[in-house]
Order: structure tokens, then C-alpha cells, then sequence
């Protein structure tokens, strides 16, 4: 629920400028220094001993402090200034001033490349602790809660961050295994205290609050506490719960304002139908509280649930990503089997058909005990769905 901002995905699949900073140059920049030098003495072997090239060998060592650290540096220093002292393939008539200068260079090159890797190793920790405190918030989905089998995926639309205005998770209690997917009020870093303070309240409602509704009244009451205790701006989400008993016959579904979950039912593509109330955090007058819906389940189903940054996202076209209709495509593939393939699928196909992502994206995907791990062999397609499945 947002405008705009970067990917995750994430957080970390990005390469970028930070790259130089913290993580391992590339291949092609470690190359780079070793094939400038190869290419200069090259050049000056093959043109006249009177044509001077001095002044480009002074662009090898900086390029070295980009891709090396302080030692590599200094090597690479060292062999420029070798070669050009050597007579046939250095610098040609070499000019004092002209060694002087990339000499200059190469020192003040092994400065930058020290400071360099001292800031990049310092930035290192502060990622890993970054990553920690947000892998805190936000803790990865077992691949099994109870009976039930689990797969996510989360992708924050700001740029080196893991967790933004998307959340989810899954958690036993006493009264089933209780499911969560919502999105906050903005998104990307800015969104992570609402975040925090909405997983808590889940964590903590699974426990003892005996229904949905209840569930959903603490989520409510932590938006409406957060928003008075802090500027005064309004404060909301959507969010879909969901809970499911022991022996996995169904499950019950409760919407606040959120996108229909999909059944995935053989090779097709169904939408779990209910009664939603309005987002969590809005207190608008007058609108009937949420109802859960019970679906009953069959072996098989796989649920998906998602944020409004899927739907959301388009093509180049400027066309919204269709995902029921995708998931019905991929289906009949035969690809898609478990609670893992429907993620991986979707945020495949996701990623192939759209471009870069302006909003998070999370994908929950859940299977009932008793689930088969193949989809079935019965040909279908999407159709609509008047209602929750008989």
C-alpha cells in the first residue's frame, strides 16, 4: 500500500554503486587494471620508441584501488612503474616528470584503496546488523507450522532494505495454526515501526484470543494506540487472517480490506470469496465489523496470499500483472506443486513480465495437512468463482 520506491528485493538481489563498498568487485573490475597495463605496453610495443604513452599509464593504479585492496595496489603500482622503466616496452623516451607523476598517483592510489577497505569493512558490520535487526522484525516463514506447509517470499521496494510495509506470518496456538498477510500505510523503511508493532500484537493475539474477531481487535486497538502515541497521523492496514484447525478439513478467513487469498484446487484457479470489514486503523463509523468465511479444504489446495504490490505491478505497457490468470497458466504447465513452486513461480513469471517494482511485494503461500505434492492431472483453467468452494 503505496507510491513509490526500489527493490529487495531485496533488499538483496541488487547490484548497484554500493557494490564498490560492500560487496566483492566484480570479475570484469578486478580484470580491468591487469588488461589497461597489458594494453598499454601492447600499444608502445607496436608504435614508434619516440611516442610517449607515460601519462596513460597514471590510469592503472587508481583503477587498481577501485578493485583491490591496499596490497593489490601497491603491487599493481609497483608493475607500472617497472614496465615503464623497462626500454622496449615501457614508456617510450620516458620523461622524469611524467615517472615522477604516476608515481605520485600510485601512492595516493594505495591511500584511497586503505581507506577503501577500512569504510567497506565497516560497512560489512553495519549491514549485518542492519540485517539482523530487520530479519528480527520480520522472521522467515518455517517451511512447516504445525501440519501445515508453509513457503514465502518477501521483496521491500526500498533499495538495501529486507523488510518495508508489507508483513506476514504464520504461528500456532491453542486454537490452530493462525495465519497473517497485511500491508501498512506507505511502505520501505518508513514502515517498519508499523511493522513491528503489528507482528507483536499477532504474535501475542494467536495466544490467547480464542477467534479471528479477537485477533483482529488487537491489531485495530495496536494501529489506534500507535497513531494517538505518536503525531497524530492516521495510522492503517490492510491485513487477511486466516486460521486453520488441527486435522486441516478448512479454514477460516477473515478480511480487513485486504485481497481475496486464491484456492489453488487441481488446475484451478479459485478466489476465496468473504464478508470483508474495513482496514485495520481506518475507525470509520458505521461499516459492519469483518465476518470469517470457513472454505472447506481438500487435498491438494494450496492457499496463496499476497499484497497489493503483485496486482499492482505492471508491464511496459503500463498493464497491471494479471495473477489469478497467470497462476491458471502456470498450473496447467504441471510446474506448480507445493507451497514453494507457487512462490517461485510467481515471483518468477512476476519478474520476467513487469518491470522494477515500486511497491513491496510478499507472497505467502500455505497447504493443509494431507496435501499432495502434484497438482493433479484433471485439465482446467481460471473460472469465476461465485463463492467459497462447497
Amino acid at each position: 500500500m503505496g507510491t513509490t520506491a526500489r527493490t529487495r528485493t531485496g533488499g538483496a538481489d541488487d547490484a548497484g554503486a554500493d557494490t564498490l563498498w560492500t560487496a566483492t568487485p566484480p570479475l570484469w573490475l578486478r580484470s580491468l587494471p591487469v588488461a589497461l597495463l597489458a594494453a598499454l605496453v601492447l600499444a608502445q610495443g607496436v608504435t614508434p620508441n619516440e611516442v610517449e604513452l607515460g601519462a596513460y599509464y597514471a590510469a592503472v593504479a587508481p583503477l587498481a584501488a577501485l578493485a583491490y585492496g591496499a596490497p593489490g595496489t601497491a603491487i599493481t603500482g609497483a608493475a607500472v612503474l617497472g614496465i615503464m622503466l623497462l626500454p622496449r616496452v615501457g614508456a617510450g623516451s620516458l620523461v622524469a616528470d611524467e615517472f615522477g607523476a604516476v608515481a605520485v598517483i600510485a601512492a595516493l592510489s594505495v591511500v584511497i584503496a586503505g581507506v577503501r577497505q577500512h569504510f567497506r569493512g565497516r560497512l560489512k558490520v553495519a549491514g549485518s546488523v542492519a540485517e539482523a535487526a530487520q530479519l528480527a522484525v520480520l522472521t522467515p516463514v518455517a517451511d512447516r507450522v504445525g501440519e501445515l506447509r508453509c513457503a514465502a517470499l518477501y521483496r521491500a521496494a526500498q533499495r538495501g532494505a529486507l523488510v518495508g510495509g508489507d508483513l506476514y506470518d504464520v504461528r500456532p496456538g491453542p486454537y490452530g495454526v493462525r495465519a497473517l498477510v497485511a500491508d501498512v500505510q506507505g511502505h520501505g523503511l518508513a514502515a517498519v515501526g508499523t511493522v513491528a508493532a503489528l507482528l507483536g500484537a499477532f504474535r501475542e493475539a494467536v495466544l490467547d484470543q480464542p477467534d479471528l474477531q479477537g485477533v483482529a481487535a488487537r491489531l485495530e486497538r495496536r494501529l489506534t494506540l500507535d497513531a494517538v502515541a505518536g503525531d497524530g497521523s492516521e495510522l492503517f492496514a490492510t491485513a487477511l487472517l486466516m486460521e486453520f484447525p488441527a486435522d486441516g478439513s478448512h479454514v477460516r478467513i477473515l478480511s480487513q480490506g485486504h485481497p481475496p487469498a486464491l484456492l489453488l484446487r487441481g488446475r484451478t484457479v479459485l478466489e476465496m470469496r468473504c464478508d470483508p470489514g474495513p482496514p485495520l486503523g481506518t475507525g470509520l463509523p458505521g461499516l459492519p465489523a469483518a465476518t470469517p468465511t470457513t472454505v472447506p479444504l481438500q487435498p491438494g489446495d494450496v492457499i496463496l496470499a499476497y499484497t497489493d504490490g503483485v496486482t499492482e505491478a505492471r508491464d511496459s505497457s503500463g498493464t497491471f500483472y494479471p495473477l489469478d490468470d497467470r497462476l491458471a497458466a502456470l498450473l496447467a504447465e504441471g510446474s506448480v506443486a507445493s507451497p514453494r513452486a507457487v512462490v517461485d513461480a510467481v515471483w518468477g513469471d512476476l519478474q520476467r513480465r513487469t518491470g522494477a517494482m515500486d511497491d513491496d511485494v510478499a507472497l505467502l503461500a500455505l497447504a493443509a495437512p494431507g496435501a499432495a505434492t502434484t497438482t493433479g492431472d484433471r485439465a482446467g483453467s481460471r473460472r469465476p468463482d461465485p463463492g467459497p468452494p462447497p
